[in-house]
């Protein structure tokens, strides 16, 4: 049996387990090695206090359709199996629009996809939508600015040298800066001039005033004209998190002969005959060498070099140790009311706002975004009929002075912004709190990230090292294209093929899942 070391339980390193166990489970001796002592990655669900946090927030759809039959294999889609049926699709509901009572533990949810923008101190659709609200939000002078400010950028180009310069040929200048300069910059830590465009062109492929005008028009024909990911109005959501499914795929991994080993973080990479031979990693105090045939690897590209016990060319060392990430920081809050009215015709448990995230594009205040996670699943809430458990998304870097504030602090922080922003009354609304920190969330777009391909070229000499998943490949996918790389890896593997360009090309095209 070859002996396969797949560093990483997070969705790509579950996905690959899951699929090779699948194709020829006798051949194959896995062993699935986890830093942390959960599965899932970021795609974890936390549990505090009868109450789930999800991190970051995962919704389950995908234009890959091996990707979205693999979901619905793992957990049944409550009702109707057909995503696209809305009628057929919906979650059943009770009467005043809570959950069904009824409903079994291993099922998807389908969830409405509703976000909106707080900028203003007002509330806009996310994406920007052609309803009469939201020009009145933007008032009359900034929507003629915006106007001509669009129609400009159609007649003059830019090169796009930036992040920036993508933002501003897709939105025009005005919108730029109303909606995306000030988010990007808290997100990366970086204004978007200075941030590579290839970022943008993975999350806003196509969009575009002309996007959004196309989508509006289809739902006054009765359809929905868009193909962007960016603009489905409903995806799938377990019951109980996205951990739940990943948990499930942990327990199926280990059923089908998989060892899972938790809290063991990969230290070394050993080389033989120019291949990776086995890893070393620690756990409980104790350094324990493995030996491999083929490794698949979801760590940082940052972490995977400088593990590497062998000679690695200092130019690749020094950009792979130059690689930067994000961190990020989730404030949970119980909270007894938010002064947020719901004003759609979309039933929710209690009447609050539909929203699954409100982006808060306001700079006065540090809070990215606040997820409500209510309207991801009522069952992520202990009393989803009483209270109202949210998550104030924070961006930092490790060791800077907002990662290191005390849980008590940060909270604190995290409710007078609440206060200030008039989402609650007081400190006096707060049921209870958590905080959780998520070191690496979010592979960032410079510094050295522009000599990326000299990486990979390096790890690609390595015929039997297949890098998959977010942090494995540098690259800010979401969980479908995570996945779609652990399937892709494991198509060369079993079929012997050295060409790994299709691992890689995963979420690089314009085109990739998007237009049929």
């Amino acid at each position: 049996m070859k002996k396969v070391v797949i560093i990483g339980a997070g969705p790509a390193g579950l996905t690959a387990a899951d699929t090779l166990i699948k194709e020829n489970k006798d051949e194959y001796k896995i062993t699935v090695l986890e830093e942390s002592g959960d599965v899932g990655g970021i795609s974890k669900t936390v549990k505090y206090n009868g109450n789930r946090m999800d991190i970051g927030g995962h919704r389950f759809f995908s234009k890959d359709e091996r990707v979205m039959q693999w979901w619905k294999d793992k957990l049944p889609v409550q009702g109707e199996p057909s995503f696209d049926d809305k009628k057929l699709g919906r979650v059943k509901q009770l009467s005043d629009g809570g959950p069904d009572p009824d409903t079994e533990d291993e099922v998807f949810l389908i969830r409405n996809r509703i976000s909106r923008i707080y900028f203003l101190n007002k509330f806009f659709d996310y994406p920007i939508s052609l309803k009469p609200q939201t020009f009145i939000n933007m008032g009359l002078k900034r929507t003629l600015k915006s106007g001509f400010s669009y129609a400009g950028s159609l007649v003059h180009k830019r090169e796009e040298r930036s992040l920036e310069d993508l933002y501003i040929n897709h939105f025009g200048k005005t919108l730029y800066s109303m909606f995306f300069e000030g988010y990007t910059e808290k997100l990366w830590g970086r204004h978007p001039s200075m941030i590579d465009p290839s970022w943008g062109k993975q999350r806003v492929k196509g969009i575009s005033v002309t996007e959004v005008v196309k989508n509006a028009l289809g739902k006054v024909l009765g359809k929905n004209s868009s193909d962007e990911t960016s603009l489905i109005e409903e995806f799938m959501y377990p019951k109980y998190g996205p951990g739940q499914l990943w948990e499930k795929v942990a327990d199926d991994i280990e059923k089908g002969g998989a060892e899972l080993i938790k809290n063991a973080k990969v230290t070394g990479v050993n080389k033989e005959n120019g291949e990776i031979s086995g890893v070393i990693y620690e756990k409980d105090g104790e350094k324990i060498a493995l030996d491999a045939d083929i490794v698949l690897s979801t760590m940082p590209v940052k972490d995977l070099v400088e593990a590497m016990e062998f000679d690695v060319p200092d130019r690749i060392k020094r950009i792979a140790a130059g690689l930067p990430y994000r961190d990020f920081v989730t404030v949970g809050l119980l909270v007894d009311k938010l002064n947020l009215k719901n004003e759609t015709d979309i039933k929710t448990l209690g009447n609050i706002v539909p929203d699954c995230w409100i982006y808060v594009q306001d700079t006065d205040v540090k809070l990215g975004r606040i997820q409500i996670f209510n309207n991801w699943s009522p069952y992520l809430v202990k009393d989803a009929e009483n209270t109202v458990w949210i998550g104030l998304e924070y961006f930092c870097s490790e060791g800077d002075s907002f990662w290191n504030m005390t849980d008590e602090a940060c909270i604190d922080l995290a409710i007078s912004e609440l206060v200030k922003m008039g989402v609650i009354n007081s400190k006096d609304n707060v049921l209870d709190s958590h905080r959780e920190r998520i070191k690496k969330a979010y592979p960032a777009y410079f510094d050295t990230y522009e000599n990326m391909d000299e990486v990979v070229d390096f790890l690609n000499t390595f015929g039997n090292l297949y890098c998959i998943g977010r942090n494995g490949q540098h690259r800010y996918n979401n969980m479908d294209h995570s996945m779609a790389t652990a399937f892709e890896a494991v198509d060369a593997i079993v079929s012997d093929n050295p060409d790994k360009s299709a691992i890689w090309n995963v979420n690089t095209e314009q085109e990739y899942h998007e237009k049929k």
